[in-house]
């Protein structure tokens, strides 16, 4: 796709991954509606490209913030993408979750993503070429200590993405499901941190992600995984489930002390 030609609607666009989409969008052209419950982290991108940036305030898990998006997304004339880029994460084992934090994750992450992008389809259906792109993880595919409730939403996210791209096989619109690894924004508490640099796991920035979700809505990619040797792990759990659980079995003491020392810090 050209990004120049094209109306994108943004969401979680304040967050780390976010954020670095809409400045990286703008930058090819593209007219951009970012979504976020919080204006501030945008406020200069904004101010820079006042003509592209267009900010819409709402709460997706709300049916009253997906009709205002979708309202706004018909006054701009219609949308070419979807980018839902909106969740939360917490590290913890899953005793201590409480039922809050359950809710929230799966609320945002999994159904006010899948009631938004219903709620769009005939708009993105309108055009010659339309795209969904869900920014789900590496988690998606590999069942890791400690992200439990994460996992089952991100997992919940790739099924979403793969059966609605077969779904709409036959129409102008693609799916694209982009899984990124461990990205350094302020979605990951300082324990997550902290772990991932004891075990040694690679950290993306946030602009190296948004380059590779750009680069694969231009190529019109269906799937991208980020990181090695993460995209190896997701093939090996795919066909030798046993040796990664082995191979995680090693690490749960580490996990289990990290996750325990921060318990009650790590809600975003």
């Amino acid at each position: 796709m050209r990004l120049a030609d094209c109306r994108v609607l943004l969401t979680g666009a304040s967050g780390g991954i976010g954020l670095a989409l809409a400045e990286q969008l703008c930058a090819r052209g593209a007219q951009v509606m970012a979504v976020s419950r919080q204006p501030e982290a945008l406020a200069p991108l904004r101010a820079r490209y006042q003509q592209q940036l267009v900010w819409t305030g709402a709460d997706l898990r709300q049916v009253q913030g997906r009709q205002r998006v979708l309202e706004v997304a018909r006054g701009m004339g219609g949308i070419d993408v979807l980018v839902n880029a909106a969740g939360v994460n917490c590290f913890a084992m899953l005793e201590q979750v409480d039922d809050s934090q359950i809710e929230d994750m799966l609320a945002l992450n999994v159904t006010a993503t899948v009631q938004l992008t219903r709620a769009l389809l005939p708009l993105l259906r309108q055009q010659s070429h339309a795209l969904v792109v869900n920014v789900g993880s590496i988690y998606g595919s590999i069942g890791y200590p400690g992200y439990a409730v994460y996992c089952a939403s991100k997992f919940a996210l790739r099924g979403f993405s793969e059966a609605l791209r077969r779904e709409l096989a036959d129409t102008p619109v693609n799916v694209l499901y982009v899984a990124p690894r461990a990205t350094r924004t302020s979605m990951n508490s300082q324990a997550a941190m902290a772990l991932n640099a004891e075990l040694k796991v690679g950290v993306d920035e946030p602009d190296q992600v948004a380059r590779a979700v750009i680069a694969a809505i231009e190529k019109d990619l269906s799937e991208v995984y980020l990181g090695w040797p993460e995209k190896f792990f997701v093939r090996l759990n795919g066909m030798l489930p046993g040796v990664v659980d082995r191979a995680l079995s090693k690490q749960l003491p580490i996990i289990r002390r990290f996750s325990g020392a921060h318990h009650g810090k790590d809600h975003p």
